[in-house]
């Protein structure tokens, strides 16, 4: 009877000639279904690509080439050829694309990361230059020096009342603020212009300030009333006195809004206070300030009611291109007396003078470049991952770097334009005060936002290098335990803010750093980390402040911090663990070497067409002619194409023939081709020289392990058979008929994937002579 193929053979033939014509004709063939596979015709560039001059149409139907003309070729499929724009931005933007199926592919992990890596390096590098390019080391002793002549000197730190207020303002102030001579009495040049230490112009004007508060804004004890009349509260907003007073003509007695005097808020020791209050502008001469300050303490202009004082003027150093807009201020708590505080504010206003700055200039436009590409990243990626974008803290970190550089940028053009405008309104009219106040506050905060931006933009690193498991660890680290800190956070903070409330009530009253709540908390933070007075808080309380100190580092320092550190170094131990467990995966390294072995291949197959083409040439006849010469070439599968550029190439007179002379040039061009490949042959392998054999050597130690390991297997296999032989298990199942037949052990009949099951029908010693066929019985 015939045999019939059933349903599971034409399915499992079927699939097999499915992957073979997936392969193609060129691919490894199983043995099991084929002989040996055919030779393949290998499609290779020539040596010579010369570019094409100018073809007509008819060049690309092989109709106008005399050397293809024997030969039908045939035409290659046009491809679809995509726009400029639509390649430009898929090249661009690629590292976008690639993140739909990175894990797929570990390489293209490496790939994208690494083009990403170079990309952003270059970012990073422009916004240091862009950083560091707005400051200047000058800044820091243009900041000293004015600290030292209105601050240090005069003794202003040591204002204790307001007689020693009027006594400052009336001496060292004036003195500090208008220079007028020279050291030995010579006038300057413009007496009508005051020089700080002769090199810092001063803005305009001084201008005075002072806030009220308002006549018994607070109530007095009923016990008290009849020898205290008058009460004035601490400062708030509400309690602003706004009413004219002394002299009542002129802005020193009359109030002004913030809105009217178009100023700002400022944060004290004690309060924060508005920019609205009672001001005086001061002269551009030294005399007459001096009668108008005369003119304000004789009529009483500081009170019961002041609550604070402020002394605001601004200097400019064209040495150094530099702005310092410098507050002096004086609070008058309600407890009486004063304390001062002050406020030195160095910034770069003016941008581009020098060929630095224009340079800073170049990389900022850079800067908004990069900008608007990382945009568009961030819109590509988006739109590709929707909202799981999100659920990547890098991502979050990404988003944040690019809103802080676009309040930046528009900042930066803000602050060009309002400059301009102030400094214009100062050159007409000299006698005004210059109000520098509001672009320093936001000069210094775009310098802060700088800072942070410039902050995240480097931590952002580790998310291009996150692919490397060694760099990982951190990251892994720390979101592994993150449940475990936040618990151990919840237990710490309690012991904490409990001492901290200790501290505070035990130590208020007498000891700085526990006169407030929040100072409390970070005093506390400076005893773990070893910086304390010891000595005023034992000096507060003698019974409780050892007992609060001895027990607070008890508990804080030697049980709470270590077993922070604990949780963290057994988390990194696991994490560390589990990475020299996991399989290794795609490294730099490996794409490196990847890369080396491509270069070495394509230069050894430029060798083979050398010494094809040289072969061919070898005929020893005058003359070649092209016939022969593309015959030689198409038996080492050459293709007709490369075949007749590199006849074309040498065959000047174009008869098809190559002579003597002809020859003798290809021949000395191919051997300058080959002594130029072997020469950079040679480099690589020098370049490789320390990494390969240590390569070599790992490969070789893991192949001596498997083959201990199959050694191992084979031996324990041998003692099971001698053990089933001598159990008579063998014979007996070689006295039995085989109901199955012998089945052929190939991997290609098996349909599915996995070990093949074999059959309990299968003699075992047609068993044992597969496995073992050099041993006898």
């Amino acid at each position: 009877m015939q045999h019939l193929p059933n349903r599971s053979e034409n399915r499992l033939s079927n699939s097999v000639a499915c992957e073979l014509d997936n392969f193609g004709k060129g691919a490894w063939v199983n043995q099991a279904y084929n002989g040996s596979p055919p030779p393949v015709k290998r499609d290779i560039n020539t040596v010579y690509n010369p570019q094409p001059m100018f073809h007509s149409p008819l060049d690309n139907m092989n109709m106008s080439n005399p050397y293809l003309a024997g030969d039908k070729i045939q035409p290659q499929p046009k491809k679809e050829r995509s726009g400029c724009c639509s390649s430009f931005f898929k090249g661009l933007f690629g590292t976008a694309a690639l993140t739909k199926d990175l894990k797929k592919n570990p390489e293209l992990v490496v790939r994208a990361n690494l083009k990403e890596l170079v990309i952003y390096i270059f970012f990073l590098v422009d916004l240091c230059l862009l950083t560091y390019g707005m400051t200047s080391s000058s800044a820091y002793y243009y900041t000293n020096a004015m600290t030292n002549l209105f601050v240090n000197n005069p003794g202003f730190y040591s204002l204790g009342s307001m007689n020693d207020v009027w006594t400052y303002m009336e001496g060292s102030l004036l003195d500090s603020l208008y220079w007028n001579k020279y050291y030995n009495d010579m006038d300057l040049i413009n007496e009508n212009q005051s020089l700080i230490y002769y090199e810092n112009m001063l803005l305009g004007v001084p201008r005075i300030r002072q806030i009220k508060v308002k006549k018994n804004s607070c109530k007095v004890h009923e016990d008290f009333r009849n020898e205290i009349s008058d009460c004035f509260d601490m400062y708030n907003e509400k309690k602003e006195d706004d009413s004219a007073f002394g002299l009542i003509n002129g802005t020193a007695w009359q109030y002004h809004t913030e809105k009217e005097m178009k100023g700002s808020s400022h944060w004290g020791l004690l309060s924060t206070y508005s920019g609205a209050g009672y001001y005086q502008d001061l002269t551009k001469s030294k005399i007459e300030s001096a009668d108008i300050l005369e003119e304000l303490k004789s009529n009483l202009w500081l009170d019961r009611g002041t609550r604070v004082l402020f002394i605001d003027f601004s200097t400019y150093n064209a040495n150094i291109n530099l702005f310092s807009v410098v507050r002096l201020v004086v609070e008058f708590p309600a407890t009486g007396g004063a304390i001062t505080s002050y406020q030195i504010r160095t910034v770069k206003l003016i941008r581009y003078v020098t060929n630095w700055d224009y340079f800073v200039m170049g990389c900022e436009i850079v800067f908004c470049v990069f900008i608007l590409y990382y945009i568009m990243e961030e819109i590509l990626e988006f739109r590709i991952h929707k909202m799981s974008h999100f659920k990547n803290i890098w991502n979050i970190v990404d988003i944040l770097v690019i809103l802080l550089s676009l309040v930046a940028i528009a900042f930066s053009v803000f602050r060009t334009i309002k400059v301009d405008k102030l400094l214009t309104s100062i050159l007409e009219q000299p006698n005004i005060y210059a109000d520098f106040e509001f672009l320093a506050f936001w000069q210094t905060q775009y310098n802060n936002m700088n800072a942070v931006n410039l902050f995240f933009a480097w931590v952002k690193i580790f998310k291009y290098i996150s692919f490397n498991k060694t760099m990982s660890q951190l990251t892994s680290t720390l979101a592994r335990c993150a449940l475990d800190i936040f618990g151990f956070a919840i237990m710490f903070f309690i012991v904490f803010f409990a001492y901290a409330q200790l501290g505070y009530l035990l130590f208020g009253m007498e000891v700085e750093t526990f006169s407030t709540f929040n100072k409390c908390i970070f005093t506390q933070f400076r005893i773990i980390l070893g910086d304390f007075d010891y000595n005023s808080i034992d000096r507060a309380n003698r019974v409780l402040g050892p007992i609060y100190f001895f027990s607070y580092v008890f508990f804080v320092f030697f049980v709470l911090l270590n077993m922070f550190l604990a949780i963290i170094n057994d988390t990194y131990s696991e994490v560390k663990s589990e990475l020299a467990s996991q399989k290794g995966e795609f490294q730099i390294s490996d794409l490196i070497k990847q890369s080396y072995e491509k270069t070495v291949t394509k230069l050894k197959l430029k060798k083979e067409k050398i010494s094809d083409v040289q072969k061919a040439l070898d005929s020893g006849s005058s003359e070649l002619t092209f016939k022969d010469f593309r015959d030689a070439l198409k038996e080492k599968g050459h293709s007709d194409q490369e075949i007749s550029d590199a006849f074309s190439k040498f065959d000047q007179d174009g008869n098809q023939t190559l002579d003597k002379l002809e020859q003798e040039r290809m021949k000395q061009e191919l051997e300058e081709k080959r002594d130029a490949l072997n020469e950079e042959l040679r480099n690589l392998s020098e370049d490789q020289g320390e990494t390969c054999p240590k390569e070599f050597q790992k490969l070789a130690n893991k192949v001596t392990q498997l083959e201990n390991s199959v050694a191992t297997i084979m031996s324990k296999v041998n003692g099971i058979m001698e053990k089933m032989e001598n159990s008579g298990m063998i014979r007996d199942a070689e006295s039995r008929p085989a109901s199955g037949g012998n089945i052929q052990l190939s991997l290609a009949r098996t349909p599915e994937p996995g070990p093949p099951a074999w059959s309990p029908a299968v003699p075992n010693g047609i068993l044992r002579n597969r496995l073992y066929p050099d041993a006898r019985h």
